[in-house]
């Protein structure tokens, strides 16, 4: 395999602090315990990040009511101008945030410097762009603010996951508070920065960091008026319930099993780099992973000898290296149960296989594998790993191939795989999918809709849709 120098990027470009207060009212706030957070590629402590309690909570939630007065009166064309500020200002220093990203998450720069950055800056232009045009929207002639959103969001995409939750909430003229999850703090802390850069008004924006406590603070605030989660179904469960009954409104993007399905008559190396993009970006840590690769029968032996191929020559480690493919699991706890429901899916009698892979001796990491032999009975097939790993079934029909994909309580995405776009169409629109990729995969634009069926939660994030949830 040809080999790569080494290229890593300088992580001299962020400077950090010994520990970070909270983000409320505009300022840097003390809570009275904190927490740490670590570099998952190599263990070691990056800093100290303050502990949000109930009566922190309570500040950042006050703060976001008074500032909405003001925020919401504000007229749309000026509303605009904060957030294509923030925007322009995540483009000048995305090479900081970049990595930043990496260092506290254990993405590749790559695709933290060339998806998720680009991305955060999109979604803030395009948002932007809606601010003094909601009447046209579609949500009726006069459409309001809710007030205050509580929005609480995941580990895998900490920065990209604030821009879909902050930008149209502030477009539409409500105020947030936003909880990161407690692996990820600092690109929402930096962002914090952003809006001081961006002189944004107090109180518009306000950050609470901390662990699950925390968001069940802001999420059963009395005072918080709309209700934004991204993380796993079964916490998106514990909130549909305590929402229940007290007027909030609630958007879940929640967990997913998606089928790749490949026909017959696909372009074999095309779709295995969808393949491999579908489930080895970002670790596999992402919500609409392509987890379940249906083939079709008569080319299983080829595509498999292909997919093979191409994951002997990913590279896996250091995050801040631009070769890397692969980079680390993001903390030992989701480390752990990678590990378990692997060493499950051998148990149960699928046919594991890994490329050979030396992998780092400090860390968290876990070589991209692939189980063969799986049936729809394997909890592999059936459970959200949340990793590198791949399940692979075959089918022998289109209805074979649809009623598989279908046979999950997930149903937040899907791709297919043909030559044919009548058969593309025809497929897509009997899965039971929020997002379907035809012969590409994890494509993301800010003028999409995001969202999901079933377990995979309700509402969408992303496009025109993504206002609606921020209206009343």
């Amino acid at each position: 395999m040809f080999e790569y120098a080494p290229a890593p990027e300088s992580r001299s470009i962020v400077s950090l602090a010994p520990s970070y207060g909270l983000f409320i009212d505009g300022e840097a706030g003390e809570a009275k315990d904190t927490f740490k957070t670590i570099n998952p590629a190599t263990e070691e402590v990056l800093t100290e990040v303050a502990l949000a309690g109930p009566e922190d909570v309570d500040r950042a939630v006050a703060a976001a009511r008074r500032a909405f007065q003001s925020w919401s009166a504000l007229p749309g064309s000026e509303r605009a101008k904060y957030l294509f500020r923030i925007a322009r200002i995540i483009q000048e220093r995305s090479r900081e945030l970049a990595v930043l990203e990496s260092l506290d998450n254990g993405k590749p720069i790559k695709e933290s410097r060339d998806v998720d950055l680009p991305l955060v800056a999109a979604h803030f232009f395009y948002y932007a762009g809606w601010a003094d045009k909601l009447k046209y929207a579609g949500f009726g002639p006069d459409p309001r603010p809710l007030g205050v959103a509580g929005q609480v969001i995941p580990w895998n995409f900490p920065l990209l996951m604030l821009a879909w939750k902050i930008a149209p909430a502030l477009a539409t003229g409500n105020t947030v508070v936003l909880k990161p999850a407690e692996t990820t703090p600092l690109s929402a802390l930096f962002f914090a920065d952003v809006c001081r850069q961006a002189d944004l008004p107090p109180g518009v924006v306000n950050i609470v960091t901390g662990a699950g406590d925390t968001g069940r603070y802001l999420v059963e605030h009395p005072d918080v008026n709309k209700v934004a989660f991204t993380g796993s179904t079964e916490v998106g469960r514990q909130i549909a319930r305590s929402v229940a009954g007290t007027g909030k409104r609630l958007s879940l993007e929640l967990g997913g099993k998606a089928a790749n399905i490949v026909f017959d008559d696909a372009p074999i190396d095309q779709a295995v780099e969808g393949i491999v993009n579908g489930i080895f970006f970002n670790q596999g840590h992402v919500c609409c992973a392509g987890s379940r690769l249906l083939v079709q029968e008569s080319i299983a032996e080829e595509l498999l000898a292909s997919l093979r191929r191409r994951m002997a020559t990913l590279r896996v480690g250091d995050p801040l290296d631009k070769n890397t493919d692969i980079g680390a699991i993001n903390s030992r706890a989701q480390l752990d149960k990678i590990v378990e429901l692997s060493e499950i899916g051998s148990a149960e009698g699928a046919e594991r296989w890994s490329p050979p892979c030396e992998l780092p001796d400090r860390g968290f990491w876990f070589a991209p594998t692939i189980f063969t032999g799986v049936t729809q009975a394997h909890r592999i097939a059936r459970e959200e790993i949340f990793g590198p790993v791949l399940s692979v079934l075959t089918f022998r029909t289109p209805a074979e191939a649809i009623e598989k994909a279908n046979n999950t309580p997930y149903g937040l995405s899907a791709g297919i795989w043909s030559d044919k776009g009548s058969q593309i169409l025809a497929v897509a629109d009997k899965l039971r999918a929020g997002v379907i990729w035809a012969n590409t995969f994890n494509k993301f634009d800010p003028t999409s809709p995001f969202g999901g069926y079933k377990e995979s939660g309700y509402g969408r994030e992303g496009g025109r849709h993504g206002l609606e949830a921020y209206l009343a």
